[in-house]
């Protein structure tokens, strides 16, 4: 799944990639990019995946989960530039997606260390259920800013619920240019939260 080619530059190395695999550069997919300069002249080295080859996988293992678990799912596949999004669809949303993304998280995981094992590279893919992620992104941005808008006001730090290390990324990001307040995550996994505090402004 994962092949390697040599030559004095990057598009000559994509070239080769392409004519070698018989495919187009939209189907390709480059992990890793090497250069070497020597005394006389360099060579680049690239390692590339063929995205139908990866959504292949994807695809088969998510249909096997799906089928021992007792549901039906249907697969949406976008890919924006070497950004792999796949979101699921079915009638039994909540198995997929589990209490507070957890299932969800877990699938990802699981397959992204399946396809570490095969190809010895870190592939980078979102997994959704319709568009769960991005209500969870929404809705936690929201709860952030408004929480943030009271520590303004009152000067009384706020400690958040338990969030895993995707939502808490989430708070801090949303927060992290507001004049008023700033984010510190306290305690230890599977309970560390976010603490919103007040900034003393002069």
């Amino acid at each position: 799944m994962l092949y390697s080619y040599e030559a004095q530059n990057k598009e000559e190395a994509i070239n080769k990639a392409l004519n070698d695999l018989n495919t187009t550069r939209e189907n390709l997919l480059i992990q890793s990019i090497e250069e070497i300069k020597g005394i006389v002249k360099k060579k680049v080295t690239i390692k590339v995946l063929k995205f139908d080859e990866v959504v292949k996988f994807i695809k088969d293992t998510l249909y096997d989960i799906a089928k021992y678990i007792g549901i039906d799912i249907n697969l949406e596949v976008r890919k924006r530039e070497d950004q792999i999004t796949i979101k699921m669809f079915s009638d039994n949303n909540n198995i997929l997606i589990g209490k507070g993304g957890r299932t969800l998280m877990a699938l990802q995981t699981y397959i992204k260390q399946l396809l570490y094992n095969t190809t010895q590279e870190k592939i980078s893919f979102v997994l959704d259920v319709e568009n769960y992620k991005e209500k969870r992104i929404k809705g936690i941005e929201y709860l952030a800013k408004k929480i943030a808008k009271e520590v303004a006001n009152t000067k009384v730090d706020v400690t958040l619920d338990s969030m895993n290390s995707y939502e808490r990324r989430i708070v801090h990001e949303a927060l992290s240019k507001d004049r008023y307040v700033y984010t510190e995550s306290i305690g230890e996994e599977p309970n560390r939260c976010v603490v919103i505090k007040y900034k003393e402004t002069k």
